[in-house]
């Protein structure tokens, strides 16, 4: 139990301490010149879609197979309909609540164990990565290519997701009062976000 809480006290101040980080205000950092870079970098710019990409990853791990195996085509599609959308001009209320809840509603999942039917568990983060995607989207540099902007975030949310879905996995057989307690703890910090 003492490493546990050693880890849960570690693993807080690393998620806390890069708050600053998080998704407003780090847009300037990612215009660069170079449209797939800028892609690239943006969903590691901000603890928000860390926490949310990576989360849902290590939460897939507990699912059926048929939504283990179709996660990442449902965090992806996700990621490119949002972005779709900020691309055509519409515009959506509430996208940076919609993040956080991300966050919080993923640490939720992971902190029960919840086990969810593959159309529910799919749709529901298909609709998480839209907020994300949109807000990816909606920070693309101007006069940017498209494509290769789109590239560059699709690949980093699916290595994020891919290295939430191999800590998942490694977890498996660990005690799950350590994976309720890191679902709680990414709960909280989305829970922070959402108020603040």
């Amino acid at each position: 139990m003492k490493n546990l809480s050693k880890f849960m006290l570690t693993a807080g101040l690393m998620l806390t301490a890069t708050f600053a980080l998080a998704h407003p205000g780090h847009g300037e950092v990612l215009h660069t010149h170079n449209a797939f870079l800028s892609g690239l970098m943006h969903p590691f710019m901000g603890l928000d879609h860390l926490l949310a990409m990576a989360a849902i990853g290590f939460w897939s791990m507990r699912q059926n197979n048929t939504m283990k195996r179709g996660t990442p085509l449902f965090v992806a599609g996700g990621m490119i309909l949002g972005a779709a959308i900020a691309w055509a001009g519409v515009s959506l209320a509430g996208i940076e609540t919609g993040i956080a809840m991300s966050v919080l509603l993923a640490g939720v999942l992971i902190a029960t164990l919840a086990k969810l039917p593959t159309a529910i568990g799919g749709t529901l983060v298909a609709l998480f990565m839209v907020a994300h995607g949109y807000a990816h989207g909606t920070e693309m540099a101007a006069g940017a290519n498209i494509a290769t902007y789109m590239i560059g975030f699709v690949a980093a949310t699916l290595a994020i997701t891919y290295g939430g879905r191999a800590l998942g996995a490694a977890m498996q057989k660990s005690d799950n009062r350590i994976t309720r307690a890191l679902g709680g703890v990414v709960a909280i910090i989305g829970g922070v976000m959402a108020a603040g």
